[in-house]
């Protein structure tokens, strides 16, 4: 009982916030969550990945809205190379209404959603990652270690006007056998909603 309680705190500090998370170099744990065609996945249900896209999202955030078709364009571009991308709503859809799992489901249908879209149920999973915005991407190699954090680009309010792709910059160095430069960026978005 100790250990769990131990463990308990050394993924949230009071609050439910998160008091660290993964670094570049960390091992991701896998995970297993419903996803809103009711199926479950986990990073082990794409055995030949070359990587996985992991981004922390949600339907009402402005700034996930922006980033909504950016999210698909590389799910479809990186996905046949290898580079599974998988999104997680982390928040509570208590304190949000319009992030529960039925709002998922529309928001993918109207969106066309190309990519598993999963809840984490019981705010289990961002902590672990250290996650703290909508959208934050982590980029893990084949062996799920942690390659980069952070934004997908510099511009979230026009796609166009983009002049560094963080995220597609480093997926260029994990296929050139390199690691990321830089290895984190800053996210921006909202912060993720929870229960305090």
């Amino acid at each position: 009982m100790i250990q769990l309680f131990v463990a308990f705190l050394s993924v949230f500090m009071l609050g439910g916030e998160p008091l660290n998370g993964y670094k570049p170099g960390d091992k991701a744990t896998d995970f297993f969550l419903k996803g809103i065609d009711g199926k479950f996945y986990s990073l082990s249900s794409f055995p030949n990945a070359k990587g996985y896209i992991v981004v922390f999202t949600c339907n009402h955030c402005p700034y996930a809205v922006m980033y909504e078709d950016r999210i698909n364009d590389l799910a479809k571009k990186y996905g046949p190379q290898g580079y599974h991308l998988i999104a997680i709503n982390p928040n509570d859809p208590e304190v949000q209404p319009a992030d529960s799992f039925e709002k998922m489901k529309e928001r993918a249908d109207e969106k066309s959603f190309v990519f598993p879209y999963l809840f984490d149920e019981g705010q289990k999973i961002y902590p672990l990652y250290g996650a703290t915005k909508t959208p934050h991407v982590f980029l893990l190699d084949a062996q799920r270690v942690v390659k980069y954090i952070g934004a997908i680009d510099d511009n979230p309010q026009d796609a166009s006007a983009v002049k560094v792709r963080y995220l597609e910059n480093a997926i260029a160095a994990l296929n050139a056998g390199k690691n990321p430069e830089p290895e984190t960026t800053k996210a921006i978005g909202c912060s993720i909603k929870f229960k305090k």
